[in-house]
């Protein structure tokens, strides 16, 4: 089928993107990156307990408000660290590429010209009031 290899080859570009390479080499950076790795697992942990915790019949606020703080800690932890803050930028740029990709191709589904659309480009206010949809 035609649209599936035209599909393969522009997943071969992304792959060539320099947005992707960054992100795969980032993602890398957090998958290896022993410390991180370790906090991560304490918030998991840490976030199960809370889990439990909160199912029980009789939950101990105390016992919540120490897991609640002790997540709230851990993940400023994670979030400040080099690695997860190189990853959430690539990420971000990978996503925006994605998006650009996607309003193209929607864009031609809607009858547009391929040869001449351009992405949509979509500003936000924060208000959902206002939104015909999130990009």
């Amino acid at each position: 089928m035609a649209i599936l290899d035209a599909t393969r080859k522009l997943g071969e570009e992304i792959q060539k993107d320099e947005r992707f390479l960054a992100y795969a080499k980032a993602k890398l950076g957090v998958d290896n990156n022993e410390e991180l790795q370790k906090k991560i697992g304490e918030f998991n942990i840490n976030r199960m307990n809370l889990e439990q915790e909160n199912d029980k019949e009789t939950p101990d606020e105390e016992k919540i408000k120490e897991l609640n703080e002790s997540l709230r800690t851990i993940y400023s932890e994670v979030m400040a660290s080099k690695a997860m803050l190189d990853f959430n930028t690539a990420k971000a740029d990978l996503d925006a590429m994605l998006n650009d990709i996607n309003s193209v191709i929607y864009q031609c589904v809607e009858g547009a010209d391929p040869k001449t659309v351009e992405p949509e480009t979509h500003s936000c206010s924060g208000s959902c009031d206002s939104c015909g949809g999130c990009h």
